[in-house]
């Protein structure tokens, strides 16, 4: 099974015509996700082609978009200050995923769209977030395919680069994934850690988890306290940030500091409390993993 996401999704990609948008729907659409439609204002009935000349149609706006295709997921290319506006449209269309790959999104515009996506039920993925992946089923973003495979781990991360490290890692090692999910970075995000932690304990065929997080904030203390409460299966992790200079913001948004709630000291020291086992490198990560399923 795939948590989010699967075989069956039907994505529709807005800001199709764009370059990002064009570029990873292509890639998508290569990968095996069923891409049935993008929407561009004002490029309304012209076609997007795909690979191996898949065209698909494009639309003017969601609420056609989805009604024509049936779509139930949206993925959303379109500049920082449209990206909001995106989702509030996805969301009043019915779509039951947003995934938003923008990064720079003012957090104020980020707060209206949130709670207007959770009154109405839709899960939004990110914003600046790479998306995520069920492989051989689907993925939805910009995870590179070529580096997953099917297995039982599942894998969520806060940290963009590092999860394909670590995927890369797992790979090789033959520990095959059901789902891996990018959540973001940024201070305001729509699904968490502690949401991909409960789908994975509910998901029959993942059997271990690898969190991936990183300096600032505290959602991966409240991650490891849900953990020990509530799951079953073994959970690794890896925080980054380890290195970073004492007082210094790094990275992105999220990775604000406030006393030392937020260092990767605490966020480890929390970590092994609560029986997550923490590793050093992102090359120790299968070693750990190994070894709590044996």
């Amino acid at each position: 099974m795939a948590i989010f996401i699967n075989s069956d999704t039907k994505v529709l990609v807005q800001g199709i015509t764009g370059r990002d948008g064009s570029f990873h729907t292509r890639e998508m659409m290569a990968y095996g996700t069923r891409v049935v439609g993008g929407v561009t204002p004002g490029k309304g009935s012209q076609t997007f082609e795909g690979p191996k000349g898949t065209n698909v149609p494009i639309f003017n706006g969601m609420d056609e978009a989805v009604s024509e295709t049936g779509a139930n997921t949206s993925v959303i290319y379109v500049p920082p200050r449209f990206a909001a506006g995106a989702i509030l449209e996805a969301a009043e269309a019915g779509v039951k995923l947003i995934v938003a790959i923008t990064e720079g999104v003012p957090v104020l515009d980020m707060a209206r769209a949130h709670a207007f996506a959770r009154d109405r039920g839709v899960r939004v993925l990110g914003p600046n977030c790479p998306g995520l992946i069920s492989p051989g089923k689907s993925k939805v973003g910009i995870l590179p395919g070529q580096i997953v495979a099917e297995g039982p781990i599942g894998v969520v991360s806060r940290s963009g680069t590092l999860t394909y490290e670590a995927i890369f890692q797992l790979t090789t090692a033959g520990l095959g994934q059901t789902t891996c999910v990018g959540i973001g970075g940024d201070p305001l995000i729509g699904t968490n850690f502690i949401d991909c932690l409960k789908a994975f304990e509910a998901d029959s065929e993942t059997t271990a988890v690898v969190m991936i997080g990183e300096i600032g904030g505290t959602d991966e203390q409240e991650a490891a306290v849900y953990v020990k409460e509530s799951m079953s299966k073994p959970v690794v992790g890896f925080i980054a940030g380890q290195t970073a200079p004492p007082g210094r913001r790094m990275g992105h948004a999220g990775a604000i500091i406030s006393g030392s709630s937020g260092t990767a000291k605490e966020k480890i020291r929390v970590f092994n409390e609560n029986g997550i086992s923490v590793a050093e490198r992102t090359a120790d990560i299968v070693g750990l993993l190994q070894s709590r399923l044996a």
